[in-house]
């Protein structure tokens, strides 16, 4: 029975979305936003050099289709990505109305968002009195500190040391439908903010607010703070049965590896591991070693996203996307006969474009293990039908009703 293995590189785009020039960055349009091509330009012009150096080299991914997919979706020069394709390859459009990370997760799975997620939109003062009470009453402080939009590695170097002095959480949010509390984990405690965290969801999930996640964090004022791997996101429920749903209801298993359970709120998973990204590669492959027959393995790698992209790095993007493509030999040394890869994206974040948010771009596509099958231009849903198809999982009749 076949197995297949969705895997996300979070962030990784490819430009060319119709819609671009209705997304921001710092009061510009995202019209003309490309991850990867413009990665690819910078590295063949000499511009990312720190920790690497020459041409963007992804020869596996390339192999597939990668370049071919960028040019298709929006015609750029892919200079270092020119192999002729010969795995499954293409390019697919978001319809949803966000360029975030349950937005882009949900619509591959198979479920567009049939709503607008509510944005703190003031960059100081963020939040409502209200909202503020409550998270006093929850925490048990007579305040919060932040309040405001920030980088989450910035605002606990300037706040930190305040919040050990008064137990106050550090409360910020971002261009995305973000709510996001820091706290440290030994003067504040681990388990406080994750129980404040997951009982403040429910008031933001009625705002449609799409997040609610814990930020915690180690160190000193002398040493320094440094954000855990101990984060967890409370997000709200995708509206519809996700394409873990049906191959759940199939009876088959489920497995996540990185945010995946949190972003799809363990609906139709059956366990979850996390880590950062190398710790997520070993799990990939141990998974494709112990995997059951026509189980779905759902991977999401966020740090192209979260370390480089929102940091606009563009050398530090290119040496990361290099190190993922030196990785899939091993996968596929380990895989069976009647296995589906497929790699894709969930939104991008061009680190040469203006601002530090998401760029609302195309995905790529592609594929291994079904040889070369060009899909063209498709819709994100179109991702959930490809894995489901090759699984053989029927997507629920009613699905349509109930979005």
């Amino acid at each position: 029975m076949p197995r297949a293995f969705l895997i996300v590189m979070d962030s990784v785009g490819c430009g060319g979305a119709p819609d671009a020039d209705q997304f921001y960055n710092d009061g510009s349009p995202d019209s003309g936003a490309n991850t990867l091509a413009h990665i690819a330009q910078a590295c063949a012009m000499g511009a990312a050099e720190e920790g690497r150096s020459g041409p963007l080299r992804l020869p596996n991914l390339d192999a597939l289709g990668l370049g071919a997919a960028i040019r298709l979706a929006s015609g750029e020069d892919t200079p270092g990505l020119d192999a002729t394709p010969a795995g499954l390859w293409g390019a697919a459009t978001e319809q949803s109305p966000g360029k975030d990370t349950p937005t882009g997760h949900w619509e591959l799975a198979g479920v567009p968002v049939p709503w607008d997620w509510h944005y703190f939109t003031s960059k100081t003062n963020s939040f409502p009195d209200d909202l503020i009470i409550k998270v006093c009453q929850l925490a048990g402080t007579e305040g919060i500190l932040g309040d405001c939009h920030a980088s989450g590695t910035l605002i606990i170097d300037k706040m930190g040391a305040e919040h050990m002095q008064t137990g106050w959480p550090i409360c910020y949010t971002s261009v995305d439908s973000v709510f996001q509390i820091a706290a440290h984990e030994e003067t504040f405690g681990l388990d406080q903010l994750l129980d404040l965290c997951r009982a403040l969801a429910p008031t933001l999930h009625k705002m449609r607010v799409g997040r609610v996640i814990a930020r915690p964090f180690t160190g000193s004022p002398e040493e320094g703070f440094t954000r855990t791997p101990n984060r967890r996101d409370f997000a709200m429920a995708p509206p519809a049965p996700t394409l873990c749903d049906w191959v759940q209801g199939a009876g088959r298993k489920v497995h996540a590896i990185g945010k995946i359970g949190d972003i799809f709120s363990m609906h139709g998973i059956d366990d979850v591991k996390k880590g950062n990204d190398a710790n997520l590669m070993q799990y990939l492959l141990d998974s494709i070693s112990e995997a059951e027959d026509g189980s779905l393995t759902f991977a999401n790698f966020v740090e192209f996203d979260s370390l480089y992209g929102h940091r606009r790095d563009v050398s530090g993007y290119a040496k990361a996307l290099e190190w993922f493509d030196a990785q899939l030999p091993a996968l596929f040394a380990k895989a069976r006969e009647g296995d589906l890869f497929v790699f894709t994206a969930d939104h991008g974040n061009d680190p040469t474009w203006v601002g530090t948010d998401h760029t609302r771009e195309r995905v790529p596509v592609v594929g291994h293990g079904v040889g070369l099958q060009e899909l063209g231009l498709f819709p994100f849903t179109g991702v959930a039908d490809l894995i489901a198809g090759h699984l053989g999982v029927e997507k629920p009749q009613d699905q349509s009703a109930k979005l």
